[in-house]
């Protein structure tokens, strides 16, 4: 028989035909291809690949050669979760296998459903034990839906069957009457190829899908999120010091807009301080450089990561900085001119821990920096 299926009844070896488990469909079928879907549940679906490794899935196909009543389902390996208490069972199908529709109904359209089917009678009460492939027959209405799944089914496919179709009249137009249902299922941990725009929920957080396009994709719990995690933009506020550590500046009512983003090990990051009239500048001195912490630790030391502009009260008080890495963890501005402090002479000695900046327009730091991170992103 073409569809074997393991973990049903042990086949008789007394003659009598008795259908059930062999050695031959316990290679055959799929063990161990489990995704779980619950406690005691499993994600029942297709096995992917194709023989030449050219597609997701090439298993259990169903399609219709000719012009005609009959479709025919591809050879392939699949599992079919039966109840809670049944478990899942493993069925391969061996050969191709043709199946008869019924002529339409001479009025109306109908959805067909073809289904993988398992019988266990010490799990449903019936008398069968045996894996089938069925058509489950729609009703025949002007806008016709698929009928509901039987228990212990995997769907593999609609045929919508024209009003008054049959193989005299010309049966049903297969190029455009099937609608695929087949999904896949892997073993459990295993990344689960979705061949489809198909939104079917993931069996836990942490399961990996790919979506064909590229990329993977990670379940979080509630949704598909890309994997790795695309980069984005992120707020961060640096801690003020200063390089001998004396001075206590403090930014007060500064608007800050300062954001970075890791992309691996390379972080870039934006930084732009419009000081205020209540920032406080901290006592430094010409001899002192300005030091603010670092959104990411950095992997070591480094001259130079960027520049920033410092704009004065005027067209007059305009300075470049350079943005170099003193510490793991802090980047500290340097007058690019070779002055030593960032703080420039016509600002010191004004500003202190006590006198707020003097001008109507503020002083702002501008500019931009990269360098290497300690550790890429997750």
């Amino acid at each position: 028989m073409p569809i074997r299926s393991a973990w049903l009844l042990n086949r008789s070896a007394d003659g009598t035909g008795a259908t059930g488990q062999s050695r031959t469909d316990t290679r055959l079928a799929p063990l161990g291809t489990m995704t779980p879907s619950g406690q005691l549940t499993t994600r029942g679906g297709v096995l992917p690949g194709s023989p030449d490794g050219r597609y997701v899935l090439s298993g259990l196909y169903v399609y219709g050669e000719s012009a005609g009543m009959t479709a025919t389902v591809a050879s392939g390996r699949a599992v079919v979760h039966g109840s809670e208490t049944a478990g899942a069972y493993p069925v391969a199908v061996t050969e191709y296998t043709p199946l008869l529709l019924a002529d339409g109904d001479p009025a109306n359209p109908r959805i067909d459903l073809v289904v993988l089917r398992v019988y266990d009678g010490t799990q449903d009460g019936g008398e069968r034990t045996e894996a089938a492939l069925e058509i489950v027959q729609g009703a025949p209405e002007p806008n016709p839906a698929a009928p509901a799944l039987p228990a212990a089914a995997l769907p593999l496919a609609t045929v919508r069957v024209p009003a008054g179709a049959s193989a005299g009249s010309g049966g049903i137009d297969w190029a455009s009457a099937v609608s695929d249902l087949r999904r896949t299922t892997v073993a459990v941990g295993g990344i689960l190829p979705e061949e489809w725009a198909r939104d079917i929920p993931g069996a836990y957080p942490g399961q990996y899908r790919d979506t064909g396009a590229g990329g993977l994709q990670r379940w979080d719990g509630t949704a598909w999120q890309p994997y790795p995690p695309a980069p984005r933009w992120r707020d961060w506020t640096p801690v003020w010091t200063t390089a001998t550590g004396l001075a206590t500046p403090a930014f007060g009512n500064a608007a800050l807009r300062c954001r970075y983003v890791q992309m691996g090990t390379v972080v870039h990051g934006s930084f732009d301080i419009a000081f205020g009239s209540t920032t406080r500048f901290g006592g430094g001195d010409s001899g002192d450089n300005w030091r603010f912490s670092l959104p990411v630790t950095a992997a070591g030391l480094s001259q130079a990561v960027g520049f920033v502009g410092l704009l004065g009260s005027s067209n007059k008080e305009r300075y470049a900085a350079r943005v170099r890495i003193t510490t793991t963890r802090t980047m500290e501005l340097e007058l690019a001119s070779g002055s030593s402090g960032i703080v420039p002479l016509p600002f010191g000695g004004i500003v202190d821990a006590i006198t707020p900046w003097p001008w109507d327009a503020p002083m702002r730091i501008s500019g931009s920096f990269t360098y290497e991170a300690a550790e890429a992103a997750l």
